[in-house]
């Protein structure tokens, strides 16, 4: 697969932040001036600030165990380098930023920092400049303008601002360019918060606006909250929540208070809702339905963001209510949680996590599915397998010969850059993952 040409109008140029909106005109007013030049399209489609706190990149890069960008992709550069820190450090190796690896790079680049104070300021200073670039499957579908807050460690010294211009495509007539604008904005997290307000006045009246958030949600934060007030969407992606219970508590509250909110881990459980629903789409099965009260989610350990969503999910089309929550300790960190049918039948569902040698790109990716009956007459079983890990646990429980058993395929991509791309083709409200989530919101509310 190739990538995508690119022409630049202008590479990456340092300015003051008062200085970006003429500095922008200038290079378009300098690209359309000469006749022999295409003519070049400015961002026409949407605005899309994103906020970049990949903490974690940062602090390995400075430990010395990465020197890939700063890019929120957790691709196999970034868990190869969370493995070498974590056999260093004597922890579990999982690849996975979980909270006790973060916690203790934070204690360790601290250490080193009163140490070598002013040669890890230097490094970290480099390590933060290397920069950020846009996937081709966002930028190369229209023109934009996308406005990236790049959080720094270290000294706050102020924000700095880049401005630059690049043409992913050239339609075949080679006389008009279409074009995205990219401002970068630099600073501490403290400093970044203080220019809230401009970034807010960089984004294009009259056009859709969107915010990615490539961290947890938080409320509390101003930055935050002043972006979600003033786009049209703010997306997230609930496969690097390091606890999706307690975040998507906070969704649900942002929800309520009408902000619009989209979680791209939801659309990889798409392939998962439409086999289920295609199993129980013959009428006999479908009426045996209302007979399911056994349930069981195996996913990826680490990550129990996508089996809380799809039981909220299918919770929500079934009309089954939350009763009680319980964990179990033990190697599956099994949930355990009951809920009460339109009937009056009670349901039991199980969660799991499922320990793999090789951990998905994916943290918490479904692995299998079981829905069962305690009445043996009822024809409702059915297993879902992944395509990739199968469901041998479901299997050995002895059922397999009275279920209906499917093959799971994943989506072609389920990358973060490829599924936001999706998502800003369809920016409306998705009140199927709203009343979705509002459900796993009701399940999540009665832990302890």
């Amino acid at each position: 697969m190739t990538a995508t040409p690119i022409v630049a109008l202008q590479k990456p140029k340092d300015i003051s932040l008062g200085e970006i909106e003429a500095e922008l005109s200038k290079i378009w007013l300098s690209q359309n001036s000469g006749k022999a030049s295409p003519v070049a399209t400015r961002a026409a489609t949407f605005s899309m600030a994103i906020y970049e706190p990949e903490e974690f990149q940062q602090l390995l890069g400075a430990l010395g165990f990465y020197d890939g960008p700063i890019d929120s992709i957790h691709g196999p550069k970034t868990k190869a380098a969370v493995k070498q820190a974590q056999k260093a450090y004597g922890l579990r190796e999982t690849g996975l930023v979980n909270p006790e690896t973060l916690a203790l790079l934070r204690d360790k680049f601290a250490q080193q920092s009163s140490d070598f104070s002013g040669t890890v300021d230097t490094e970290v200073s480099n390590l933060n400049m290397r920069g950020f670039s846009i996937s081709d499957a966002i930028a190369s579908q229209n023109p934009c303008r996308i406005i990236t807050l790049f959080p720094e460690l270290g000294e706050d010294r102020g924000v700095t601002a880049q401005v630059s211009a690049y043409c992913p495509i050239q339609k075949s007539s080679n006389t008009s360019l279409v074009c995205c604008e990219y401002i970068t904005l630099r600073g501490t997290k403290e400093a970044l918060e203080r220019v809230s307000e401009t970034v807010s006045s960089l984004m294009i009246p009259d056009l859709p606006k969107f915010v990615w958030w490539k961290a947890t949600p938080n409320p509390e934060q101003p930055l935050f909250g002043h972006l979600a007030e003033t786009s049209n969407c703010i997306v997230m992606d609930s496969c690097y929540f390091s606890d999706p219970a307690a975040e998507f508590l906070k969704m649900q509250e942002l929800i309520e208070s009408q902000t619009y909110v989209a979680d791209l881990n939801w659309h990889r459980l798409s392939a998962w809702q439409e086999l289920t629903a295609a199993t129980f789409d013959p009428p006999e099965r479908r009426a045996a339905l209302v007979e399911v009260d056994r349930m069981t989610i195996d996913y990826q350990k680490g990550n129990t963001a996508q089996a809380l969503m799809f039981l909220g999910w299918l919770a929500s089309r079934l009309d089954w209510k939350p009763v009680s929550y319980s964990e179990e300790a033990g190697d599956y960190d099994i949930i355990h949680i009951k809920l009460m049918g339109s009937q009056g039948r009670a349901i039991e569902a199980e969660l799991a996590g499922i320990p793999t040698a090789d951990w998905g790109e994916i943290p918490g990716d479904m692995v299998g599915l079981l829905l069962a009956s305690t009445n043996t007459d009822a024809d409702c079983c059915a297993i879902l397998c992944s395509e990739t890990i199968g469901c041998m646990r479901m299997e050995a429980g002895g059922t397999a010969q009275k279920c209906r058993t499917e093959q799971v395929t994943p989506l072609s991509n389920q990358k973060a850059e490829s599924l936001m791309s999706q998502q800003l083709e369809r920016w409306g409200r998705d009140m199927l993952y709203e009343e979705s989530l509002a459900v796993t919101a009701q399940i999540l509310k009665l832990r302890n």
